[in-house]
């Protein structure tokens, strides 16, 4: 009778390991469904179209107003991938039309700013020409916003008369040709009905303030530049968010 007993207890053991065993191997053998990650960039694309103003001539990149603007907008919710220039000191309008004929960048941007036409008023003094090839380089930018119009903005030109760099003799003049190429500009950009931000009065204000303009005695300052970026923030984010 023991012996039975004792022999029961072994094949019930040996039943337990069997089950164990085979649980484990099922374990081990079953594939363990894996949810694969997709890892997006929701990171925006602006492209900065023009000349000096721009690329913030003597001034710090971070106090460029295009920088100043994807810091703003970062805080308030929008991310900004590193900001991308086509813009050089002295470009005029047939300047920049090369420069993006010869970059060729992607017709794939969230947003694309334009600022040009000092250099046209300083260099050619030819207004004619100004508005055919400022006309050209809207509808390019409007292209490069992947053909979404209200992805483009377009900044006026500052008045560089009220600078230290232009004689005294010479201000008017240089004021009056300012107004000349921006109401060109103006009414090209309202005629695509594209967003227009009016610079122009806020770069006056140097007259009677030096700390917005640059130790070079000529261009802004980084305090002038975010002006521009305060005014350009709430736009671009309404179009970004």
């Amino acid at each position: 009778m023991n012996n039975l007993k004792q022999m029961g207890i072994f094949f019930l053991g040996m039943l337990l390991i069997s089950g164990i065993s085979s649980c484990k191997k099922q374990d081990i053998d079953t594939p363990i469904p894996i949810t694969p990650v997709v890892i997006t960039d929701s990171s925006k694309k602006y492209l900065a179209l023009g000349d000096s103003y721009t690329i913030g001539q003597s001034v710090p990149m971070q106090d460029r107003f295009s920088a100043q603007l994807a810091a703003i907008l970062k805080v308030n919710g929008i991310a900004l991938k590193e900001v991308e220039y086509i813009a050089q000191t002295g470009w005029t309008t047939l300047n920049l039309q090369a420069a993006i004929n010869t970059q060729n960048p992607s017709a794939n941007y969230d947003v694309v700013s334009l600022l040009i036409g000092v250099n046209d008023q300083y260099q050619t003094h030819d207004t004619t020409n100004y508005r055919q090839r400022f006309t050209q380089l809207l509808q390019k930018s409007i292209a490069l916003a992947a053909g979404k119009k209200e992805r483009v903005f377009v900044l006026s030109i500052p008045d560089y008369s009220v600078t230290p760099a232009v004689p005294a003799s010479q201000k008017a003049q240089v004021s009056m040709e300012i107004d000349w190429f921006n109401a060109i500009n103006k009414n090209v950009t309202l005629a695509f009905n594209i967003a227009y931000i009016n610079i122009t009065p806020s770069t006056r204000e140097a007259a009677t303030n030096p700390s917005l303009i640059a130790n070079d005695g000529l261009h802004p300052s980084g305090l002038e530049y975010k002006k521009w970026a305060d005014m350009l923030e709430p736009l671009m984010r309404n179009v970004l968010k």
